[in-house]
């Protein structure tokens, strides 16, 4: 009896480790790219979510890969990677066996869930990429939509391909079998409109039947439980029924007010579910075309709905990037999947480098602790999408930019979180925003065509500079004197900050993205749309060095503190460092699956942050980078009495300052000694 009891307490105490262990794993340390040493955010959720047949788990397909969670607990199981681009599809076998992923990278990948093991790779489908798969009930097929408008299938038993469906004159939005197997059915997107339904009897190869009604897009289909009516969903509001043996038109459900993305019928065939980009998920009785209950609590346009097997829970996804969890037969709602995220637009680090905030297109601000990437306060003011983030140069204050149906700035206490009075001049968003080095005033820049200046401390007006174009980019040079702006007609402008004067600096063949002042002030790096990054002396205005192995957008530019290496992120989801002095490409750092929008630098250059798309952040390590003694503070090509002075002017400044000639955060005693000790250089 006692080894009994001894030998039970033993397997209890190792299944709670077991346990403790496997929640204790950390999710941002899951398959992260060379270089790296954290990932923030799960991804963009990027397509319809799926439970296993057995109910035990649910797939998410996102940016950054499949992610499959303990369906009860909503604890994560498991992050499936492998595609070279975003995942656009998923779907279960009816075994449970195998998860199909199809991706933008025109592949798909069979999976066992349980393990992660990736077991075979289908090629077929062009780079336009999979849209959609659905597996046959019982015969080892798998159907693939595209982007290129077929409809492919292939056997999973062998994972060879049987054949291509042609019919289609627009892309493949979606595909679903019938539960019996015998039919195929296929929604045709953009100038297609149509349902086409396949049957076995011909080996899927002819279009049997083609539903024609929908004014716009088909965007979802599924079969009923019993295969006795189709639903269809559309760009044009509406759901629509059929009876998908004979073509004939049932129904039309017509209470959503914007596109329907996502339909799917419960397990008892009693309940239809429909998301809109209307904002709301309905649920309706199919056999009297009657709308049950509407939920709402999803944001944004695209949506997905799919029922638990056992009939008690409906899951639904949205642009939110929530995952919500229902209780169909009482309407009630009971949890929420959180942590997918929303395309990040820009990061900054606080001066002292302990946390870093990020802006995406949700309404929030993020501040993150840079050593270990957790959450440290979330801040909430904003009514539309925030585009732009700045720290003063003390840390105390931040600012933040907001976009579509804001285009306010507003101000925020660091250390307690609380906003300051917004400033709300601007017509339209504010794209970019950054505080002068010495903390005197506040620069944005708006599509509203303007610059505009501020007074750090009050937020009164200073300035308005008037570009004629629209303003994505602004930046301060190290002694705060000047500010460049990029703009929509490919034009950077330097403004004197005192009299409004300006020249331009004239090369790039598309719109300025972004620009960064060396630390010294003499170089200045601009990224355009023309996918070249240019080098330019800010003494003369000329350009010396062009850099040009991007294949995109160039989004983002920043020196590291010694001012011979520039970063570059590009909408062609690379990062690339560079040699400032020979315009050598250094290395090229990949692991986004889209578009790198912002980067941003601890002081030391130690940690690299890169915000993207795909709605993750990643921190880079680098060695810290000690940045270089700037005795000559003026930069008139000597040091003299005229730089004492100037350091002398700025005592006691902390944060980025000019005075701080060792870079330590502070000036004092020291940085005066420095000076002194390079008397009569050169």
């Amino acid at each position: 009896m006692k080894l009994t009891r001894f030998l039970i307490l033993t397997i209890l105490l190792v299944s709670m480790l077991f346990h403790a262990n496997v929640s204790a794993q950390d999710y941002t340390q899951w398959h992260l790219p060379e270089g790296t040493k954290a990932r923030l955010g799960k991804g963009k959720i990027t397509g319809d979510i799926q439970y296993s047949p057995d109910g035990s788990l649910l797939a998410v397909p996102s940016a950054v890969g499949v992610w499959v969670y303990d369906a009860e607990t909503h604890q994560e199981i498991n992050l499936l990677v492998g595609h070279t681009d975003q995942i656009s599809a998923i779907a279960f076998s009816p075994s449970g066996r195998i998860l199909a992923s199809g991706s933008r990278d025109g592949t798909i990948w069979l999976w066992n869930p349980h393990t992660g093991e990736h077991t075979a790779t289908l090629r077929g489908h062009t780079r336009l990429g999979v849209t959609s798969l659905a597996f046959a009930p019982q015969s080892g097929i798998l159907a693939s939509g595209s982007l290129d408008k077929t409809v492919r299938l292939w056997s999973t038993t062998t994972g060879n391909y049987i054949t291509t469906l042609h019919k289609h004159t627009g892309t493949v939005t979606a595909v679903a079998f019938s539960p019996d197997g015998q039919m195929l059915a296929s929604a045709g997107g953009h100038k297609d409109n149509t349902v086409r339904l396949w049957s076995v009897k011909d080996n899927f190869r002819i279009a049997t039947t083609t539903l024609t009604g929908h004014e716009y897009s088909v965007k979802s289909v599924a079969f009923s439980p019993d295969g006795q009516t189709l639903a269809s969903g559309s760009g044009d509001n509406t759901v629509r029924l059929w009876n998908p043996h004979t073509g004939e038109h049932k129904g039309t459900l017509t209470a959503h007010t914007n596109d329907v993305s996502s339909v799917a019928f419960s397990p008892d065939g009693q309940t239809l579910a429909s998301a809109g980009s209307d904002e709301t998920v309905r649920l309706w009785d199919p056999a009297t075309e009657t709308l049950k209950t509407t939920f709402i609590g999803h944001t944004g346009w695209e949506a997905s709905v799919a029922f638990s097997p056992d009939g008690r829970t409906l899951a639904s996804s949205g642009d939110d990037q929530m995952i919500q969890f229902w209780d169909y037969t009482t309407f009630q709602h009971t949890s929420t999947i959180t942590g997918h995220t929303f395309p990040i637009n820009e990061i900054a680090f606080a001066p002292d480098g302990q946390i870093f905030a990020s802006v995406d297109d949700g309404k929030a601000i993020h501040l993150w602790a840079a050593d270990t990437g957790h959450l440290q306060d979330t801040l909430k003011g904003h009514g539309g999408r925030v585009f732009s983030v700045a720290f003063s140069p003390d840390g105390a204050t931040l600012a933040s930019g907001g976009g579509w149906g804001d285009n306010a700035i507003r101000l925020w206490d660091v250390h307690t979180g609380h906003p300051k009075a917004p400033i709300t001049s601007h017509k339209y968003g504010v794209e970019s925003i950054m505080f002068s080095p010495d903390g005197s005033t506040l620069a944005s820049g708006s599509w509203d065509s303007t610059a505009r200046l501020w007074d750090a401390g009050t937020g009164e007006h200073k300035a308005t500079l008037r570009t004629g174009a629209n303003v994505y980019t602004v930046a301060f040079s190290p002694d705060s004197r000047t500010l460049a702006s990029g703009d929509q007609r490919n034009t950077i402008r330097l403004w004197d900050v005192v009299d409004g004067g300006y020249r331009d600096l004239i090369g790039h063949t598309r719109p300025i993205e972004s620009v960064a002042f060396s630390p010294d002030g003499r170089t200045l790096a601009s990224g355009s749309r023309d996918s070249t990054i240019r080098l330019w002396d800010t003494q003369t205005g000329q350009f010396y060095l062009v850099l040009t192995e991007h294949t995109s957008w160039i989004k983002s530019v920043v020196f590291f503190p010694d001012g011979d290496t520039l970063a570059s992120g590009s909408l062609d989801d690379t990062i690339r460092l560079w040699d400032t002095q020979t315009g050598q490409l250094q290395t090229t750092l990949t692991g986004h699956s889209a578009g790198v929008n912002t980067l941003a630098l601890s002081r030391n250059g130690g940690t690299l942050a890169s915000g993207s798309d795909d709605g993750t952040i990643l921190l880079w390590e680098f060695t810290p980078v000690e940045p270089k003694i700037k005795a000559d503070v003026n930069g008139d090509g000597i040091v003299n009495i005229q730089d004492l002075v100037l350091v002398a002017s700025h005592f006691g400044e902390t944060g980025l300052s000019l005075g701080d000639v060792n870079g330590d955060g502070v000036v004092n005693i020291l940085d005066l000694t420095l000076v002194a000790s390079h008397f009569g250089d050169n």
